[in-house]
């Protein structure tokens, strides 16, 4: 889960230029409803039922949203790397402002993806900023058996990307430093490496008991810093907001996505014909004559 991680998702995603691109890792759907994405949709691809954009074929919680400038999740850790640095190459080459960013965790960091990714972009001067969510845990594996760097920061430095560090669970801190590196990258100063410093209150996934690998005390600890609270001490001093507002807020979500969850539960599978489809721009003979199969049902035995 994502909890303990809203600070440096949603200050970063409030960062970006509309027009800028977001790759994400797989806990940023709260970048995705900030940029408008329906939490209609969002329940549909969690039922893979007939309006997913994915059609079904994807994990949970494995969305898209193209019309909002969003990349597609995948499983595979790194892959959006190299995805944002493409996008940023291409759109300096065309002449366009655009940014794109991208999102991952430090032990994504391990991957040849990284490595390929900062290291273009250091040598192309690719407008991309490189977001490293380091919530100090890969699944089971601690922060410090990702790397023998002082830091994950200092891996930008080595491949001339510019880098810095920030207390991710600080909203407006991680918004100021954002927003610094995409005006920058669109100006033409090229890449920068974001370090979020974070933690993951929960487990890696609902399948994942982080008992097994660290100790409560410094879960409890990292809650004493949890960043939807020092907004909302922050927001109190001002008087920007309060207990009322906070109600009937939640209230007003809880009852959004019951209503949503209901209306994804009700609507119909994917059709067997959307199994063929979003390959190819023209369907090939092959692919219609194995639609033709499959919509006739089992072959008789002495057919096989």
């Amino acid at each position: 889960g994502s909890m303990g991680e809203e600070a440096c998702i949603l200050g970063s995603a409030a960062a970006l230029n509309e027009e800028d691109w977001l790759f994400p890792c797989y806990r940023e759907f709260g970048a995705l409803l900030f940029r408008g994405f329906p939490l209609q949709s969002y329940l549909d691809n969690m039922y893979g039922n007939g309006e997913d954009l994915v059609k079904g074929r994807q994990m949970p919680d494995h969305y898209t949203g193209r019309a909002f400038r969003f990349g597609s999740v995948s499983s595979p850790i790194g892959t959006q790397i190299t995805q944002a640095v493409g996008f940023a190459w291409a759109a300096k080459h065309k002449g366009k402002d655009e940014v794109s960013s991208v999102y991952f965790g430090e032990g994504a960091t391990s991957s040849s993806e990284f490595h390929t990714g900062l290291n273009f972009a250091g040598v192309m001067k690719a407008p991309v900023i490189f977001l490293c969510r380091n919530n100090r845990w890969a699944i089971s594996v601690p922060s410090e058996k990702q790397t023998a760097s002082k830091t994950f920061a200092d891996k930008g430095l080595a491949y001339g990307v510019p880098a810095v560090r920030v207390d991710g669970n600080d909203i407006l801190a991680t918004y100021k430093i954002v927003r610094d590196c995409v005006e920058r990258a669109a100006s033409g100063e090229g890449p920068f490496l974001v370090e979020m410093l974070t933690y993951r209150v929960g487990g890696h996934s609902t399948s994942d008991d982080p008992r097994a690998y660290r100790m409560q005390d410094e879960v409890e600890q990292w809650r004493r810093t949890d960043p939807v609270l020092r907004l909302r001490k922050h927001l109190d001093e001002r008087k920007a907001w309060d207990d009322a507002q906070e109600d009937a807020f939640r209230k007003s979500v809880e009852t959004e996505l019951k209503e949503c969850i209901a209306a994804a539960e009700a609507k119909a599978k994917p059709t067997l014909e959307t199994m063929f489809d979003g390959v190819f721009a023209e369907k090939p003979w092959h692919l219609e004559e194995q639609l033709k199969q499959c919509s006739e049902g089992p072959r008789p035995k002495e057919h096989h």
